[in-house]
């Protein structure tokens, strides 16, 4: 095989279609956009049009609604904690709280707090201080010889002044 032979494969490369270049090219005149009217003009859009019928949108009702003061919670479970004090990452002496997790890794980002779950075991005697614990979480740290301190969540700011 020589330099000049080299072609891409078969298909691999699309011509562009010129459209708007006389009738005889077949995209010409209309350009492919059909006969005239609201769809041939640039910049419209009728999504959702069913042609006049109520619509599928305002047709189902409306459901839920979304809560300005949610908490959003980084959760950790307790294997995942066990791991890190294993491969030496988390120093089981010292306090584990967001700011050790996301130190060491264990979490990318403490969101509104931490939130310790309950999956899996913990061998390690361990003081974690947390935003919010499940109760197995809880049962499984005492269990161990540990603690769980419960924090109280980080206050949004209200924007009102007193």
């Amino acid at each position: 095989m020589k330099l000049h032979e080299l072609a891409g494969r078969a298909g691999a490369r699309k011509t562009r279609k010129r459209i708007g270049r006389g009738i005889g090219s077949g995209t010409g005149k209309t350009g492919g956009r059909g006969g005239k009217g609201q769809t041939a003009r640039s910049g419209v859009r009728i999504k959702g049009f069913e042609g006049g019928q109520m619509p599928l949108h305002r047709r189902l009702p409306k459901r839920g609604f979304n809560n300005i003061f949610r908490l959003e919670f980084a959760e950790v479970n307790l294997d995942r904690i066990q791991q890190a004090i294993d491969a030496k990452l988390l120093d089981a002496g010292s306090v584990i709280n967001a700011e050790s997790l996301v130190k060491s890794r264990v979490l990318r980002r403490a969101k509104a707090g931490v939130r310790l779950l309950g999956r899996g075991e913990i061998k390690a005697k361990v003081n974690i201080e947390v935003h919010g614990a499940s109760k197995s979480a809880i049962a499984a740290v005492e269990k161990a010889g540990g603690t769980v301190k419960i924090l109280a969540p980080a206050p949004k700011d209200e924007g009102e002044a007193a």
